[in-house]
């Protein structure tokens, strides 16, 4: 039988990996609509780096369960949230994203900040 903190652990894994492909198609699909910066690099290189992070922070949640790792996971992805309630609630009126996708967006990190916080807190 699992316990309650090795199914916290499970389940901030699983919602990480969710966010996880959510952004990569998401970076796919600007990439596809024309919006990606091309002075950035090529895109493949991007998603496959993206990829191999969502795989890592999935495998160290997973079977790691270290809070310590939980925690420093929750405040890099943390880092996200002013970019998303500046793009959410004060786009700028030339940016080629709707507020809606960040504010989508935004509810999906604030959910998996609130998983990894269960996991690296709630032992």
């Amino acid at each position: 039988m699992e316990d309650a903190r090795s199914r916290k652990f499970r389940q901030a894994a699983f919602v990480y990996l969710h966010v996880g492909l959510l952004y990569l198609f998401a970076v796919y699909a600007i990439y596809q609509a024309g919006h990606l910066p091309e002075e950035r690099g090529p895109v493949w290189l991007w998603l496959g780096l993206g990829a191999a992070l969502l795989g890592a922070i999935f495998w160290g949640l997973w079977s790691w369960q270290n809070p310590w790792f939980a925690r420093v996971i929750w405040l890099l992805h943390s880092l996200r949230l002013p970019a998303l309630i500046e793009g959410a609630f004060f786009p700028d009126e030339e940016a080629a994203l709707s507020p809606s996708f960040h504010l989508t967006a935004l509810a999906v990190v604030l959910i998996n900040l609130w998983m990894l916080a269960r996991a690296g807190w709630d032992l």
